[in-house]
């Protein structure tokens, strides 16, 4: 668990504009770095129905886009646009591509990367589709490797533990 607030963390949209992690204050986010062209891209279902499950308990999923393993990730923002919401009809929030690993990672990744995992790893993201639970104080309190699939029991079962409603 960590003591790191990562509230005061921007971003940019998909679309271009400027979020916040502050704009999910109050809630629970699960922060996922994403790839369509990886053998894990099929955990973008799991990720829509947790959206869907939990969204009217004060609970979103944000989709970081990331092209820094082996190259999954080649479109621009209009085209992993188009494959997330005509493939998986993705409705939950995307960035812009960002780097999550390396001297240009995004400072919500520099965060994110200081939290242990459940066998006390912390440092680098593995691989895509690594998952991190943020609570609705602004805490990073959860980091599940990519392996995790969005259903697995303990991933729901600490989003549960998060919910504010």
């Amino acid at each position: 668990m960590s003591t790191a607030n990562v509230q005061d963390i921007e971003f940019t949209t998909i679309d271009g504009g400027q979020a916040s992690m502050a704009d999910y204050a109050g809630h629970a986010v699960l922060v996922v770095n994403v790839a369509s062209e990886c053998g894990l891209t099929p955990q973008y279902e799991g990720l829509q129905e947790l959206a869907d499950d939990f969204q009217d308990r004060g609970f979103f999923v944000l989709g970081f886009p990331c092209n820094q393993f082996m190259g999954q990730e080649p479109g621009d923002e209009a085209a992993i646009k188009d494959f997330t919401s005509g493939k998986y009809g993705i409705t939950f929030p995307l960035s812009a591509k960002v780097d999550v690993n390396g001297d240009a990672r995004h400072p919500l990744y520099a965060e994110l990367t200081k939290v242990a995992d459940a066998d006390g790893e912390a440092g680098d993201v593995q691989w895509n589709f690594e998952k991190f639970l943020v609570s609705p104080e602004g805490e990073v309190v959860g980091r599940f490797r990519p392996k995790v699939e969005p259903g697995a029991p303990e991933l729901v079962d600490a989003i549960e533990e998060q919910l504010p409603i």
